[in-house]
């Protein structure tokens, strides 16, 4: 039961979450020192998502075949790759990496 109160206060909070951001008046939205911020905030989000997910596996911090991945990803986007040849460079690179045993 306890799982279930979990998952329905879960879903009130993203509702909760949702309508604030629908009640927040277009006025604020285009103050000059809230716009930045704004167009920032998804960007550092999936940065955040993704270092968790790269460098965490529970509570410890782990640096294995995910982190080579990574790097392989920023290499191709420091050249400017298309997005398809990133996340393939990323997976053979992670793939290979994990088949090597590291």
């Amino acid at each position: 039961m306890n799982t279930w109160i979990a998952i329905g206060l879960t879903a009130i909070g993203c509702y909760a979450v949702k309508l604030a951001g629908l009640l927040v008046p277009a006025g604020a939205m285009e103050r000059p020192f809230v716009r930045p911020l704004a167009a920032l905030l998804p960007v550092a989000l999936l940065a955040a998502l993704t270092a968790q997910q790269t460098f965490a596996d529970g509570h410890a911090l782990v640096l294995d075949a995910r982190a080579a991945g990574l790097g392989a990803a920023a290499v191709a986007l420091v050249l400017r790759a298309p997005f398809l040849v990133v996340v393939i460079a990323a997976v053979v690179v992670t793939a290979g990496v994990r088949a090597l045993g590291g």
